[in-house]
């Protein structure tokens, strides 16, 4: 019996992320706590100026804490954040070899209204998946588990700061003439420059 991992769903997820959700059986978490700092809300792109950040602006609520539930935590919609994103986007892949074969499919998440964090999460997924020609029923934790059980965690890959082992064959990024080969980006940096050839490219990857 192949083992499940257990993930957060991420903004545009990370490579590696991609790779175990296409090659494991997976379970989400959405029953923790939001954390600062972590990939939930973010997502790294390949610029013109190399490694760039795209952030989702969240609304931050009150009390001694601070606290807040990562399926309760909302987009704080004031900031034009999608016409930033899908424009940095555009500047970044417009002349990659896939950008236009996919544009219609990702654009509509940059025209779409979205109340939660979770919701905008679960929709890049589900749409890059569908651009793959894949489609996965994931499992969703009902309960936060600190230590879960059955299930291999790879939560930590969500972390905007801790290191962790990648390892994956280079591919041709549109500015590695300028700044090298940058691994492990969001899964729109190797879907807009290996298009069809993504899904293969993930089953060479090692997490």
């Amino acid at each position: 019996m192949v083992e499940q991992v257990l993930l957060h769903p991420t903004y545009f997820p990370s490579i590696a992320q991609f790779h175990l959700m296409l090659n494991k059986p997976c379970v989400l978490e959405v029953s923790d706590n939001y954390q600062k700092q972590t990939l939930r809300n973010r997502t790294y792109i390949y610029g013109a100026n190399g490694k760039q950040s795209l952030n989702l602006p969240i609304k931050h609520v009150g009390g001694e804490t601070g606290r807040q539930l990562f399926k309760d935590v909302k987009v704080e919609n004031n900031f034009l954040w999608q016409r930033l994103h899908w424009k940095s986007l555009e500047t970044a892949y417009r002349t990659s070899p896939y950008f236009e074969y996919y544009e219609d499919d990702l654009v509509r998440i940059f025209e779409k209204q979205y109340t939660y964090l979770l919701d905008v999460n679960i929709d890049t997924i589900e749409t890059v998946l569908a651009c793959l020609l894949v489609h996965i029923n994931f499992d969703k934790t009902k309960t936060y588990e600190a230590e879960p059980q059955g299930v291999k965690d790879y939560r930590f890959l969500s972390s905007a700061k801790k290191k962790y082992s990648v390892t994956m064959p280079p591919y041709h990024q549109i500015f590695s003439d300028k700044y090298g080969f940058i691994p492990n980006l969001s899964i729109l940096d190797l879907l807009f420059h290996e298009g069809p050839n993504t899904q293969e490219f993930l089953t060479k990857v090692k997490v």
